[in-house]
């Protein structure tokens, strides 16, 4: 992965599910593109012009997912394959989707991982383009205390600060550097949500294709025997009980701050939505994809008027 050069698939590689908040069943591909293409959706099922390319200015929404439209085509839930992307240093991809929303898989972004490492990436002839800010960028959100800062670098890092005011998750911190090995230390990294959350989520029309496979449950608050048999109903499976950390006892947990490295995950596939890759320290506190696209939007407006 030291290669200046830009890289795409070496082959195209296939994913079917349903997604997460709408529960609907997709079909992906995702496939070698040119260079200098970016990560570029398009939705089959509305037509081949219904594309959508992957930066910040396209960002629809942020409830809990990262969407982008463009030209009334919409795709959701796209931060866990943007950070695959990321993560693996592939610049240029075609992804075809033939629903509004990408496929959950198991809440992170093993699965993208695994098929490019299985696969190979094809190294291109065009030089990466990296991007240099004019000075440093700082996002805050008065109302939650979050912030991101962005400092121009030529050793890029992120440190990372979650802090839910949870007595089960604590606060935790995750980092990212060159060195770092994402497809065993970050890609893993699934979802998660609170207990108290879920029926209100499900009551709102998001996570619909939530269950026990593809989210960490956080257990915050005192539950009764029938919440938990509720939940069990709405998961459609026969028992759940809560482990003595406080998790519902659907998954076992891959690192202790498995939830501070997920949060990491989603930032570095937010963040690729600045169209490049950064040579910067990032430092982000409580972050979320409201303030992280944020931030890739300001980085793509700084770098514009240079």
């Amino acid at each position: 992965m030291t290669s200046n050069k830009q890289r795409t698939l070496s082959k195209e590689i296939f994913y079917e599910g349903k997604g997460l908040h709408t529960g609907l069943f997709a079909h992906m591909v995702l496939k070698p593109a040119p260079e200098n293409t970016g990560i570029i959706f398009t939705r089959t099922d509305i037509g081949e012009d219904a594309i959508v390319p992957a930066l910040a200015e396209n960002v629809s929404s942020t409830a809990r997912s990262t969407t982008i439209a463009y030209k009334g085509a919409t795709v959701s839930t796209i931060e866990h394959l943007m950070s695959a992307f990321s993560g693996m240093g592939v610049d240029n991809a075609f992804v075809e989707l033939d629903n509004v929303e990408v496929p959950i898989l198991d809440g992170s972004a093993r699965y993208y991982v695994e098929a490019m490492l299985k696969d190979g990436l094809a190294i291109q002839d065009a030089d990466k383009e990296y991007l240099t800010l004019p000075g440093t960028i700082e996002i805050k959100d008065e109302d939650t205390g979050s912030f991101i800062r962005v400092t121009p670098c030529d050793d890029p890092s992120i440190d990372l600060t979650v802090d839910f005011g949870s007595r089960v998750l604590g606060v935790q911190k995750a980092h990212w550097d060159p060195e770092t090995d994402y497809p065993t230390e970050i890609a893993p990294c699934r979802t998660f949500v609170f207990f108290h959350e879920i029926e209100y989520l499900f009551q709102n029309n998001l996570v619909k294709g939530g269950d026990v496979d593809n989210a960490i449950v956080i257990v915050e608050h005192p539950v009764t025997p029938e919440q938990v048999e509720r939940l069990a109903g709405l998961f459609n499976i026969p028992a759940l009980a809560i482990d003595d950390k406080g998790y519902l006892n659907n998954l076992r947990l891959h690192f202790p701050d498995e939830c501070g490295r997920h949060k990491l995950l989603d930032l570095v596939g937010d963040l690729a939505l600045s169209g490049g890759r950064i040579k910067a320290r990032v430092e982000a506190f409580k972050p979320g994809h409201s303030i992280n696209t944020r931030m890739a939007k300001a980085i793509r407006e700084a770098i514009a008027k240079q």
